[in-house]
């Protein structure tokens, strides 16, 4: 019996004992409880881990996020946006800009007047600045909320409809300027003129965000010429706020503010930042884009 137990058709036996009806070591009937126990071991496991999922879902909201109190001021964003922050370009030499200024024609196009034509998604919100468009609590039954309506001649020099290379062929260069979004957020103005640069003080309006921008380095102050600034009053507007989200809000467009440098030097690395003003708007030394970002621009000759 050893010797046939130890022979070739040892392990035949073992994945079928035609004498004890076994299948690898276990009756019908044993391999049926098995089954049966592993079916109602799993899908417990599985109610249990739907149940807590589900559970989690009840406490979420689809339109606000539960716990915003350790979201970041808005970080600013520019158009265009190269890697690693770098404008590089050669006024004799279009391809050394064709990119940035694609960059920008393709970031408008959504401002279009023909893309804010609808009435049941858009309305005029006015060219000056005013105070939130409340439009209702997240939490109701008010539905799809239109957004404010925001024309991109409002960039003048910086619209792409008079100058299509926005700058860069005559070594002004423009950059589109806008505020990232968060849902429920309010900007609030600066409090006094005491907060903000002296060269930006005709802009402090009561619903405004002003925006400046200036040279990184002391001794590049001799290397950057007159800074324009063209938008809904040259800042970020209150009436575009709060956003309520993308499934509320679908159709939102934030205001922009467009930002034209005039006579920089040619041939120098210019570090230029740019900085937005208000109580609740902080800055953070490791985020060179909370509420603000700074950018190389050198223009060869």
């Amino acid at each position: 019996m050893s010797a046939k137990k130890d022979g070739d058709g040892g392990w035949k036996t073992f994945i079928w004992n035609s004498e004890k009806k076994e299948f690898l070591g276990r009756t019908g009937g044993s391999w049926f409880k098995i089954f049966i126990f592993y079916v109602i071991f799993y899908g417990c496991l599985a109610g249990i881990f739907i149940g807590t999922i589900q559970a989690m879902l009840m406490t979420l909201s689809n339109f606000k996020p539960t716990y915003q109190d350790r979201v970041a001021p808005p970080g600013l964003s520019h158009s265009p946006r190269p890697d690693k922050a770098e404008i590089i370009f050669s006024m004799n030499d279009n391809k050394t800009y064709n990119a940035y200024v694609d960059h920008i024609k393709e970031f408008l196009k959504t401002y279009d007047r023909e893309n804010q034509k609808d009435e049941s998604k858009f309305e005029d919100c006015g060219v000056k600045p005013q105070t939130y468009m409340e439009r209702g609590e997240l939490e109701s039954d008010e539905g799809v909320r239109k957004a404010c309506r925001f024309d991109r001649e409002w960039l003048k020099d910086c619209s792409g409809k008079k100058d299509d290379k926005f700058g860069f062929k005559e070594g002004k260069p423009c950059l589109i300027v806008k505020l990232n979004r968060i849902v429920n957020f309010r900007p609030r103005p600066p409090a006094s003129n005491e907060s903000i640069p002296e060269p930006i003080h005709p802009n402090v309006q009561g619903n405004l965000i002003p925006i400046h921008c200036t040279n990184k380095r002391e001794e590049d102050a001799e290397h950057l010429g007159q800074v324009e600034y063209f938008g809904v009053g040259a800042g970020f507007p209150l009436q575009y706020y709060p956003y309520y989200g993308k499934l509320l809000q679908p159709h939102y467009l934030q205001p922009l503010v467009a930002v034209k440098f005039h006579n920089i030097t040619p041939n120098h690395e210019m570090r230029i930042e740019c900085k937005v003003f208000g109580q609740n708007i902080d800055y953070h030394e490791k985020d060179r884009y909370q509420g603000r970002f700074d950018i190389k621009i050198t223009i060869n000759s």
